[in-house]
């Protein structure tokens, strides 16, 4: 049974590439190592790597981008705070699929969430002396703490998988009571796991940042994609779960890359509670000369980093915002195609002997959707993916992401049809040659 990538091929290509370990690889050059093994073969990979979109662009952003170049908007600087029309439609967006209130003043578009973490980051640990580490609740997105890292923070860090529920409460409160934490972070759904955390879980989050003057940063890339509940409809309940609702010590994170596929444009919202964005820090005054949290933000931060966002594409999310506030597109039921898309891939995986990782939210099924986990016994999450690699699968270890766990982060944005008959036959060929 012929293996389709050939050992040595991929032992020169990983080498051209100074690649020592394949789970040692960014998720941009795992596809770099892919497409080269692509270019030299002619045979396909089976993408399940890169978080890139796999829907087109919403429309209704299109055209209203358009029509925004077309009245001239590429010669004038934007608004360092925001256009007027973006950061009312944003607020209404975050009451209307939230049911939360934050004022347009705190509704600040960055270069997407990218930015919105880094230029977070940056704010949390100018405001007090004492606090001076970023808290990660892992797995996450990898270029976070690789943003922490670069901005020469201190982080620490611990896995969701062992501690949900009140377990998740008194992890916490042993961090936080040292006093020492000037963030947290997670993602929910979580990337990659695609955990969600309950509503009595950010419960526990919100008090404890409450008492002990920590500020919250979720990342709702993936909002409204927990797809067991009908998210898709505004101003109605169920509304997205977020510790908004039990915190004022809150900055969210709302990007246009996963929620209408508009990746490309590099656009997002930070939202900021209307608490947090009026709070004073005499830490700032003293340093700074702006004595409020959101005016930092934006007149120091935002400013020094980009001096604002592209003004066309600002439009394009106002109107996206609009239109989704006004019941005219659904981007819920738009994205449930990647829940479709992981319920194939898990039947597959699971029938060829893997299993899923993060595969519970207590006792709940996690949902399928834009992320999942898998694993195998006898494998390391590395040993795993340099085995598939040569089966022509690219994915991410879980090792890369802040877990504990063994296994693999599975995406499912640029799955093809024709791919699922292709990972059958491939993880086939995987069990009848591999020794384990």
């Amino acid at each position: 049974m012929r293996v389709p990538f050939d050992k040595d091929m991929v032992a020169e290509v990983l080498h051209g590439m100074r690649i020592t370990n394949v789970g040692d690889a960014t998720i941009r050059q795992t596809v770099a190592i892919a497409e080269e093994l692509e270019r030299r073969t002619g045979e396909k990979f089976i993408h399940l790597e890169m978080g890139s979109p796999g829907l087109p662009a919403n429309r209704i952003g299109i055209d209203a981008q358009k029509a925004a170049l077309d009245k001239g908007v590429a010669s004038a600087y934007p608004n360092i705070a925001g256009i007027t029309p973006l950061k009312e439609q944003a607020s209404r967006f975050i009451k209307a699929f939230l049911n939360v209130d934050v004022n347009p003043e705190g509704c600040v578009p960055t270069v997407g969430s990218m930015m919105g973490t880094f230029a977070s980051f940056i704010t949390c640990t100018h405001l007090s002396p004492k606090k001076d580490t970023i808290l990660f609740i892992d797995p996450g997105f990898s270029v976070q703490p690789l943003q922490a890292k670069v901005l020469g923070y201190k982080r620490e860090s611990f896995d969701v998988y062992d501690c949900r529920g009140t377990r998740l409460r008194d992890k916490l409160e042993g961090i936080l009571s040292r006093g020492h934490i000037a963030a947290i972070i997670y993602s929910n759904p979580n990337n990659p796991s695609w955990v969600c955390l309950t509503e009595e879980e950010l419960s526990y989050i919100g008090a404890l940042a409450t008492k002990y003057d920590t500020i919250v940063i979720e990342d709702l890339a993936y909002l409204g994609m927990d797809f067991r509940k009908d998210l898709g409809h505004p101003f109605q309940p169920p509304y997205v779960a977020t510790v908004a609702r039990y915190t004022e010590n809150y900055i969210l994170m709302l990007s246009a890359s996963k929620i209408f596929s508009y990746a490309g444009e590099r656009i997002a919202t930070v939202a900021i509670s209307n608490t947090l964005y009026n709070r004073v820090y005499p830490a700032l005054s003293t340093e700074f000369g702006i004595d409020t949290l959101g005016r930092f933000f934006i007149f120091m931060v935002v400013y020094t980093m980009s001096s604002g966002v592209t003004h066309s594409a600002q439009h394009a999310l106002a109107a996206m915002y609009k239109a989704a506030c006004d019941g005219d597109i659904n981007f819920v039921e738009d994205t449930r195609e990647y829940a479709r898309r992981a319920a194939r891939l898990k039947e597959i995986f699971l029938r060829h002997g893997f299993h899923i990782v993060y595969d519970k939210d207590l006792e709940e099924p996690v949902s399928d959707g834009f992320f999942f986990t898998i694993g195998r016994k006898g494998y390391t999450g590395d040993e795993l993916l340099d085995r598939l690699i040569h089966y022509g699968v690219s994915a991410i270890s879980l090792r890369t992401t802040g877990s504990e766990q063994q296994g693999l982060r599975i995406c499912t944005s640029m799955v093809k049809p024709e791919h699922y008959d292709l990972l059958d036959e491939r993880l086939r060929i995987f069990n009848q040659t591999e020794p384990k």
